[in-house]
């Protein structure tokens, strides 16, 4: 009887062995292949190298626009853009001026 208690310690020990070693094996793969993982980082760098670049487009475009929205101040217009504006947007042109067209070039 004693033989049976042991043998059956000694299976469930390596039951619960086999159950740990799985469990690690389990994390070490996750946290090789997983979603933030060791081989997900080099994709990761590489898209934040893209969202880096767009920033920094966007922040160049925000500087244009905010330099045109400070020409077009209501208190005080700058009158070369407004011009440009009205003559480009409302299709306009002051009385003494010609305008050519021009056909494309194929």
């Amino acid at each position: 009887m004693n033989t049976s208690i042991n043998r059956r310690d000694i299976v469930r020990e390596r039951i619960g062995n086999a159950i740990a070693l799985l469990v690690l094996i389990l994390i070490g793969l996750l946290a090789l292949m997983g979603p933030s993982g060791l081989l997900a980082w080099s994709d990761q760098a590489a898209q934040l190298e893209d969202h880096k670049q767009r920033i920094a487009t966007l922040e160049e475009e925000r500087a244009v626009l905010a330099n045109r929205l400070e020409l077009l101040d209501a208190d005080h217009v700058d009158p070369d853009l407004a011009s440009e504006l009205v003559r480009r947007d409302l299709n306009v042109a002051h009385q003494d001026e010609y305008v050519v067209e021009l056909e494309p070039l194929h």
